[in-house]
């Protein structure tokens, strides 16, 4: 069903209360950045990707400054499948050697920075592809693995290789591009002090771009409904101190630590709130922004 179908059978008191119940949220975050983790299923299912597109046009054009910065793993193992070159995993994390990262480059900066900008723009709005390399906007180190062996003050230290971590952020020209009406669309590709590129997990970049730009809020997109609770209830309005409380109590535990930690760390470091969101949901940014329910998990510090 098209969404203009879906709207023929919606009636127009709905569609009245939908928009007044978005007003007093529009108001709140006008002139407000919104740093926007953009992965998972949203970036891969056509709908969804025409979706999240056409809901950051429209914040921009109420009055918020979104930000977006994207991962990309599946579509860099999908072209180094192509290449014949094998992916491989560290404790989740890929090792990139220099070919891997020519890939990782073409992938991440090119293909898909140029085809969410290419869709924003093509709804409306004025977006920006940027990497970290651009502007000197976001200065990488080499991530230093330790895997705990069996013996735990025994720790060996994996070379991932062109694997980094955020060393420091230079917003200029982010904020450049907010002022001028532009939408940043970031890559999370960093440069060294060698001048070596380094491949940084986006959710790493977006929780502290979030916190150098002193963004209200910032926004995880996932595969899942957020932080469930030990019964499969969904979470939400949590403060820091209970979150740390369901990792100690193991309810919030593997795979879910990374993104929850990156949460913690940017509410710890001043942003306002950080959601943890389904983006399986259609629109679902702007169901968590704009609606009184939202549909994901709101943390606070």
């Amino acid at each position: 069903m098209s969404e203009n179908t879906a709207m023929d059978h919606t009636s127009p008191q709905t569609i009245a209360r939908v928009l007044t119940e978005a007003l007093p949220y529009i108001q709140r975050f006008s002139g407000k950045t919104l740093v926007i983790k953009y992965g998972g299923n949203a970036m891969v299912d056509e709908a969804l990707k025409r979706g999240f597109a056409r809901d950051i046009v429209l914040l921009k054009q109420v009055g918020l400054n979104p930000v977006v910065v994207h991962g990309g793993g599946p579509q860099i193992g999908k072209m180094l499948s192509q290449l014949g070159k094998e992916s491989r995993f560290v404790d989740g994390l890929r090792v990139t050697d220099r070919e891997t990262m020519d890939v990782v480059q073409m992938v991440l900066g090119g293909l898909v920075n140029k085809e969410i900008v290419s869709l924003i723009n093509q709804f409306g709005g004025r977006a920006v592809g940027l990497t970290g390399k651009d502007g000197g906007l976001i200065r990488a180190r080499r991530l230093t693995h330790r895997r705990a062996g069996e013996d735990p003050e025994a720790s060996e230290i994996i070379d991932l290789g062109h694997v980094g971590e955020v060393a420091s952020i230079d917003p200029a020209v982010v904020h450049m591009l907010d002022s001028g009406a532009f939408i940043p669309v970031i890559a999370p590709v960093g440069v060294g002090e060698d001048g070596a590129a380094y491949n940084i997990n986006a959710d790493l970049v977006a929780g502290k771009m979030a916190t150098v730009l002193g963004a209200e809020k910032l926004i995880l997109l996932t595969n899942t409904a957020g932080v469930l609770d030990g019964e499969g209830n969904l979470l939400t309005g949590l403060t820091a101190r209970q979150v740390d409380e369901l990792i100690a109590a193991g309810v919030i535990h593997g795979g879910m630590i990374p993104k929850i930690q990156c949460a913690l760390d940017a509410v710890k470091s001043g942003v306002k709130t950080a959601h943890i969101i389904d983006g399986r949901v259609p629109h679902a940014v702007m169901l968590e922004l704009l609606t009184d329910k939202g549909v994901g998990t709101l943390i606070r510090g």
